[in-house]
């Protein structure tokens, strides 16, 4: 072992190697079910290991799967980590910047592959060190496309079963050296919606002989919110958010037929979900008869599950945690946030336990400190060990000898 957190020396040694492929696939980024740049070079690598894998699920996804020299414990288990980027235009601030303009790994699925990569390695030159079976899932399309319901509809879990899975999220709100969990839901379920409100169009001179669609939903945006201050309990966490306004032609004397908004909502409980779900819908229908308008509210299938993480391993993951970097870098009841997280479809389907990775530094203009899905967001190279120092504890703690 090494001093530096407990991590052992063979996965340090392999810190330049792992870091390289991920810059690599950082200048090579690519959005939902078209990662063939990091599903290639993940099959490459794999393949140059003598691992086995399998390809094309869910387009660009690929499992790989390593035995322990025993099996005999007849455990197996999932260890997953996104490929997707994001359509970003990046900020000219590293060194391996993105080679395509528009899009840019800003939320750091770079590093989660270039980490389960790492840990592939070590796991499969170490099989005595577990015994039992870890699938390693690198799924695309984690970024608003539903790639782990993909997955699952393509027969993970069936052509490559596991009594758990786990997932990982690196985290520059937390410094580095530190882990976090939670029991139960860390990150919220999210719905998209779509509406268009019909009104009718006109002279901008002669409102009273037109139906304004702005007037329609400059009061919808307002009404929505009373959803949130109103209907719901206020201790239970939700969101409403209008982030497209869409209406006019360009001229300034000319009323629109139509307005089209979009937005998402966010929870964490499935019942409530439900409930904001069909009150979006009647309010819109609701608020546009009002007014003698028209309106319809779409939303899209399947969204996003909340992460909900499984008693006993949440326990287990924060005892990795603490043995890995001691309990005063471990936060087992971290409060959970509203941003989304599609692993939350693979713990649906098996136990499970997601954690978030810190990667901040002390010098507040670091490239890491800066949130995900910002223009000047980087994956903090320098977790690439504990990350994977984690990944193997979790296998050999959880396929024990």
């Amino acid at each position: 072992m090494s001093n530096d957190n407990n991590i052992r020396n063979s996965i340090s040694a392999m810190h330049e190697e792992i870091a390289e492929y991920r810059r690599a696939m950082h200048e090579n980024p690519q959005t939902a079910f078209e990662e063939t740049y990091a599903s290639n070079l993940v099959a490459e690598k794999l393949t140059a290991w003598n691992i086995p894998l399998e390809r094309e699920i869910a387009v660009t996804g690929i499992v790989a799967t390593i035995k322990g020299t025993k099996t005999d414990s007849g455990k197996s288990i999932g260890l997953r980590a996104d490929m997707d980027a994001l359509d970003i235009i990046e900020e000219n601030n590293k060194p391996w910047v993105s080679k395509t303009h528009g899009k840019m790994h800003g939320c750091g699925h770079d590093g989660h592959t270039a980490m389960l990569l790492g840990a592939a390695k070590y796991l499969n030159e170490n099989r005595e060190c577990f015994n039992g079976t870890v699938h390693l899932i690198f799924q695309p399309a984690e970024e608003g496309y539903g790639g782990a319901h993909k997955m699952i509809e393509e027969g993970l879990f069936d052509r490559f079963p596991c009594d758990s899975v786990y997932g990982l999220h690196n985290w520059p709100r937390l410094s580095r050296g530190t882990i976090a969990m939670r029991e139960g839901a860390i990150m919220a379920a999210a719905d998209r919606f779509d509406i268009t409100i019909e009104g009718q169009g006109g002279h901008a001179a002669a409102p009273h002989k037109a139906n304004d669609p702005i007037i329609v939903g400059t009061h919808l945006v307002n009404a929505l919110q009373t959803l949130v201050s109103r209907t719901a309990d206020p201790l239970e966490p939700i969101v409403i958010s209008i982030t497209n306004f869409n209406a006019g032609t360009g001229a300034f004397n000319v009323i629109p037929q139509s307005a089209n908004l979009s937005g998402t909502l966010r929870t964490f409980d499935p019942l409530l979900r439900t409930q904001m779900i069909e009150r979006i819908c009647e309010m819109t229908r609701d608020t546009a008869a009002l007014f003698g308008a028209k309106a319809e509210c779409i939303f899209m299938k399947g969204g996003y599950d909340p992460t909900v993480n499984s008693p006993d391993e949440t326990a287990f993951c924060a005892k990795v945690a603490r043995e890995l970097v001691g309990d005063e870098n471990t936060d087992a009841d971290v409060t959970p946030v509203m941003g989304a997280e599609d692993f939350g479809a693979m713990l649906q389907a098996r136990p499970g336990c997601y954690i978030f990775l810190g990667q901040a530094e002390e010098d507040p203009k670091s490239n890491h400190n800066h949130m995900v899905h910002t223009p000047q967001y980087d994956f903090n190279d320098a977790i690439i060990p504990l990350g994977i120092e984690y990944w193997v504890r979790v296998v050999e703690g959880a396929l024990e000898k």
